[in-house]
């Protein structure tokens, strides 16, 4: 039973320009059941959102080939790899090739001309050699295009095929007309398609390339695991792993699922999933994820996640949604590409018009109306963006940074603000209790209650207090419930405790006596103070506890890489305003609001996008994620919950601050690249038609610079696969 969440994903055969993507999308629109289409040229997907029952792959499948394209479900087994084919079952470059061998002879004469000797083949010779290239080598283009007319639209196809036919067919004209002696045009036809065919053969190597980042990254699932079965070894199928299962991993093979070390030490080489160039030290109790080269040591771990859901899966499911995805400034190239077509074959009559009733000589007038066609070229409008982003989402994800969709992208770059959570993000998130002060009593008894609280929470704070109540006896505690940024409580020993902030405790009008002036020394000193009070049956104060966490040596770095890049920086923590100032003054942020609570980052985040400044928001916690949904971009560090991760936009695999610089980095770098793959496409248009209108240019060069441009713009997106990260 579909719903308005679910989402199918397609990939599509035969397209060729923009024109072919818009086509596809307007017939899987027409589905009943359909709530929005997104076809991507680059990676020849397309992502149906459907919200009707029985609107199923098969459904969407039989649209777009009604359309005149090939399609099956993204997830449906792959064909066995091939060569590309077409006309007569030879691989492209065969064909290529024979295209090139056949028009070689017909540039002859045109060579020998710039040499000053005049000779021509003769007509039928000229007629054998273009024939094959111009209904054989370029059948293709007469298939495309006649779909397209069929679907009552048009494309590149479309362009080249009558282009090439009116040469062809003017030069059949004259040689059987008894005007062989003139110069025929089988060769303009013949060059056409064959530099056609050779740049879209150069456009889909390079394209190949764009999708890179996803190969290596699906290269590093293990096929087969050692799982231990009642003390044997027994080696598995990935796909029969379940979690709980007992996996060996030897020195230098990759771990096959996340897990957690049981036996055994070593080191992991985690770089290709967070960008880490060090191995990571990895003992009994310690994460592993799958994907990762174990080091020098045999380990033992126990599965906790297989298949789609492990890291690794995860990884490559965000970097395929990001590539497949449409960045907004597409929607310009879209309303472009679905008048672009018609209004270039309305150009090249014009121009036949105009030269034939200026000059009377229809041969002229039909090659400046072919140049038109030919030049004219929606491929490199429609791989401006899509390359661009397939480029920069793929080495971001290659060091570490993942980004959720083409929106994130394009937002990123536009930063003005970062807002920062303290804890877990600019700080280690590993505090320790530096003090334990009761406010009657014995230290030790403060302790245990504080212990007792805070049993099975995941909170820094709460690990600090068990890690220094390690030991004692704890009494029973019962009913613990967190309360979202100001602490927890739960009834122990008959009474009803209360653990947290001096908002926590205070708004049960218990004051802070003579533990306030201790608690404002810890504060200035940049340490955490919690207080734990009795609430029922009789509130009293029971004692303050002070935490202290180092700041990550890499916050200063990337605070000040911030500033050079002309970011603020504003930290957001729910904790003391002295211990928050102690540290936003160390690393030189900004501006630093403490005592927040999770909605009131949101707010605060929202205000500052009324103001006309676009916020980017980091965190790692469960109390981040308002904030980061508040955002113009979300980006939660890979180190914190999942949670976090879900709601944001940007993903940072390591918990190192300055990857948001860097992520900050390419997206202005990929946004520069979609800028500059625009601008020439546009251009070349924009001057190259005009210039073939007025007779400026040949057929031939229009070809070639056709087929240049699209390989040019892939060329120039994929000059983003050398960028590097600061934070290494």
């Amino acid at each position: 039973m579909s719903t308005a969440s679910d989402e199918i994903a397609l990939d599509v055969s035969g397209m060729t320009c923009a024109s072919c993507a818009g086509r596809v999308e307007k017939a899987l629109r027409a589905v009943p059941g359909v709530l929005g289409a997104s076809v991507n040229l680059a990676t020849e997907r397309a992502t149906v959102s459907v919200g009707g029952a029985g609107v199923g792959a098969g459904v969407l499948v039989a649209a777009v080939e009604k359309a005149g394209y090939g399609a099956s479900a993204h997830d449906a087994p792959a064909a066995a790899a091939a060569a590309p084919t077409a006309a007569g079952g030879l691989p492209d470059q065969a064909q290529i090739a024979l295209s090139a061998a056949l028009t070689l002879p017909l540039l002859a004469p045109m060579l020998a001309e710039l040499a000053g000797l005049h000779w021509m083949l003769p007509a039928w010779v000229q007629f054998a050699l273009a024939t094959p290239v111009q209904f054989w080598i370029g059948a293709r283009f007469y298939r495309a295009g006649w779909k397209a007319l069929l679907a009552k639209s048009g494309n590149m196809d479309l362009l080249v095929a009558l282009g090439t036919s009116a040469a062809y067919g003017l030069s059949v004209f004259q040689w059987l007309g008894g005007h062989a002696h003139e110069h025929l045009y089988f060769e303009a036809a013949a060059v056409v398609i064959t530099l056609v065919r050779l740049g879209k053969w150069l456009e889909a190597r390079a394209k190949r390339q764009t999708t890179e980042a996803i190969r290596l990254l699906q290269g590093l699932r293990p096929v087969t695991a050692r799982v231990r079965v009642n003390g044997a070894l027994r080696e598995v199928p990935i796909s029969a792993l379940r979690v709980g299962d007992e996996v060996e991993v030897r020195p230098g093979e990759r771990i096959p699922m996340d897990g957690v070390v049981i036996e055994g030490a070593t080191h992991a080489d985690e770089s290709m999933l967070t960008g880490e160039s060090l191995p990571v030290s990895k003992a009994a109790g310690a994460r592993v994820i799958g994907g990762a080269v174990n080091g020098e040591g045999l380990i033992v771990a126990r599965a906790s996640a297989i298949g789609a859901e492990t890291v690794l899966a995860r990884i490559i499911r965000a970097v395929e949604d990001a590539q497949g995805a449409k960045a907004p400034i597409q929607r310009l190239v879209d309303k472009v590409s679905a008048v672009f077509v018609p209004t270039i074959i309305a150009i090249a009559a014009l121009t036949f018009v105009g030269w034939w009733l200026a000059g009377g000589d229809p041969s002229v007038a039909i090659l400046n109306a072919v140049a038109v066609l030919v030049i004219a070229c929606p491929c490199a409008l429609g791989l401006a963006t899509p390359t661009a982003i397939m480029a920069g989402t793929g080495v971001a994800a290659r060091h570490g940074i993942l980004i959720k969709d083409a929106e994130a992208l394009e937002l990123l770059h536009g930063v003005d603000v970062v807002a920062f959570d303290k804890t877990g993000t600019l700080t280690a998130g590993k505090p320790r209790l530096t003090a334990y002060l009761p406010a009657t009593g014995e230290a030790g008894g403060l302790l245990a209650l504080a212990a007792a609280v805070q049993q099975g929470s995941e909170h820094p704070l709460a690990r600090a207090v068990m890690e220094a109540a390690a030991g004692l006896a704890l009494p029973a505690a019962s009913g613990i419930t967190a309360v979202p940024g100001l602490g927890v409580r739960a009834e122990v020993g008959g009474a009803s405790l209360a653990l947290g902030s001096a908002r926590m405790v205070e708004q049960y009008d218990i004051g802070l006596g003579a533990l306030g002036q201790a608690a404002r020394e810890h504060e200035q000193a940049g340490e955490t103070v919690s207080w734990l009070a009795q609430v029922k049956p009789e509130p009293r104060l029971l004692g303050m506890l002070a935490f202290g966490d180092t700041v990550k040596p890499e916050s200063a770095e990337a605070i000040a890489r911030l500033h050079a890049l002309g970011v603020r920086s504003v930290m957001l923590t729910g904790d003391n305003q002295g211990s928050a100032a102690h540290i936003a003054g160390a690393l030189g942020i900004d501006e630093v609001r403490a005592q927040m609570l999770p909605e009131g980052k949101a707010k605060l985040i929202e205000a500052l996008r009324q103001r006309g400044q676009r916020v980017a928001m980091v965190g790692d916690g469960i109390n981040d994620a308002p904030a980061l949904a508040a955002a113009d971009i979300g980006i939660a560090m890979g180190s914190g919950t999942d949670v976090a991760m879900h709601t944001a936009g940007v993903t940072l695999m390591r918990g190192d601050p300055r990857l948001l610089v860097d992520a900050i980095d390419i997206s202005r770098r990929t946004y520069a690249k979609i800028r500059q793959n625009l601008f020439w496409a546009f251009i070349f248009n924009v001057i190259g038609v005009p210039l073939a209108a007025f007779g400026m240019l040949n057929p031939m060069i229009a070809g070639a610079a056709m087929a240049f441009s699209s390989v040019s713009v892939v060329s120039n997106a994929l000059l983003l696969k050398r960028w590097k990260p600061g934070a290494r």
